[in-house]
């Protein structure tokens, strides 16, 4: 066992058949205080539901990969499934690819992409304004049809959503352990890519050539850069039904967490058109015999806190607890609420503080917290734990592990 409490190499020893897990992750649901309102948006949010959920629950404070640490997405999610993020490390391009259908072969290299706006030089708008999903799909195919890399290999460049693409690289002797080119910050210049390790050098000439034409390209569009980062060279996990016993449904919209989710073997439902949607395949879908995990997630709780909007984080919320009481009509075995990590909307960016975490089950140990939110949760009968503790606890209230030993 590690410091983190990854118990890897005894998980198959103790699965075992039982109920039904429900997992609602609010993307970058914590938060800090609000200087005018001096709340929280969880906190600021009217969550009647949320709130009678966490007072029927065991709930407390979540730490998704460290004390400090600030987490992606990507190391979020797979410690909320019970995979160590120190040990099972996964780039943003290798989920974002999988997320969108994209068939990655054993050794590609992947990045995600963004479109970014640059002026003089240095970057002004990192999202490019948000940009529409139908001008994403025109430049990248600009970009590809201007590309003459002399390369012995394949080069895919694929929409996401939004201003984000993935490029995928294909061939013999390329790696994967390449820096970032986004700088994280508007008025700085993109960084060059730097290798990593002897294997990745050819690599990194690759990018360059295809930055430097990419670029070229899309002089005077209103997106005239792109930003690399999470690069990996791709190499299959075990699945969650391997590790944990688990067949788990996918019912996020974000490609990403559908990557994350087909990354681990689960299945993918059809791509929810609203969060309301979503719920509603829930509903449809919850008495499948061939599903024990059912993955739902929210983004727009993220997208608002990286907007720097509390009020729309609220909304969010406000919109989730509405939609609530259709979770309780089906009743699950198990219910979790947390999030892959904070997204305060004071910060505009993710950040390292523990997230709010609700446990609903007829075998929770019920504690005194009234409140689904930041302060209220530090209180409860969990405590601060790990994020990779999760996972456990969650197949322990379903009735899911044997006894350890004798």
């Amino acid at each position: 066992m590690t410091e983190h409490g990854d118990i890897s190499d005894v998980w198959e020893d103790l699965v075992q058949g039982g109920g039904k897990i429900v997992y609602l992750v609010l993307d970058g649901g914590g938060g800090l205080a609000d200087p005018f309102t001096v709340r929280t948006a969880l906190q600021g949010a009217r969550t009647p539901n949320l709130d009678r959920i966490a007072s029927a629950s065991e709930t407390g404070l979540m730490e998704p990969v460290g004390p400090g640490i600030t987490p992606g997405s990507g190391p979020g999610h797979l410690a909320m499934f019970g995979y160590d993020p120190l040990r099972y490390r996964i780039g943003r391009g290798v989920l974002s690819a999988l997320g969108v259908d994209f068939e990655l072969r054993e050794g590609d290299v992947a990045a995600r992409v963004n479109f970014a706006t640059s002026e003089a030089g240095k970057v002004v708008d990192r999202r490019a304004g948000r940009l529409d999903s139908d001008v994403n799909r025109r430049l990248c195919k600009k970009v590809l049809d201007s590309l003459e890399l002399e390369f012995d290999g394949e080069l895919y460049l694929e929409t996401v959503s939004e201003h984000r693409a993935v490029l995928v690289l294909r061939g013999e002797g390329l790696g994967g352990e390449l820096t970032d080119t986004d700088p994280q910050a508007t008025g700085r210049e993109p960084l060059p890519p730097q290798a990593q390790d002897e294997g990745s050098r050819r690599t990194v000439e690759l990018v360059n050539r295809f930055l430097e034409q990419a670029h070229r390209a899309l002089a005077g569009e209103p997106a005239n850069t792109l930003l690399l980062r999470g690069f990996q060279r791709y190499s299959p996990l075990p699945s969650i039904q391997q590790r944990f016993g688990l067949r788990g449904l996918c019912l996020a919209q974000y490609p990403m967490y559908r990557g994350v989710s087909r990354l681990l073997g689960m299945k993918l439902g059809p791509r929810p058109e609203s969060v309301e949607a979503m719920f509603k395949a829930l509903q449809q879908r919850y008495h499948d015999e061939d599903i024990d995990l059912f993955f739902l997630h929210v983004k727009g709780t993220d997208k608002a806190g990286e907007d720097g909007d509390w009020v729309a984080k609220v909304a969010v919320i406000e919109e989730v607890d509405r939609l609530l009481p259709r979770v309780l009509a089906i009743d699950p075995d198990v219910l979790v609420i947390t999030s892959d990590h904070s997204t305060p909307a004071v910060m505009g960016r993710h950040s390292w503080h523990p997230v709010p975490t609700l446990i609903r089950s007829q075998y929770a140990r019920i504690d005194a917290t009234q409140h689904f939110d930041e302060t209220a949760c530090a209180t409860g009968s969990l405590g601060l734990r790990p994020g990779l503790h999760l996972m456990g606890l969650a197949l322990a209230n379903a009735g899911r592990l044997k006894k350890f030993g004798a």
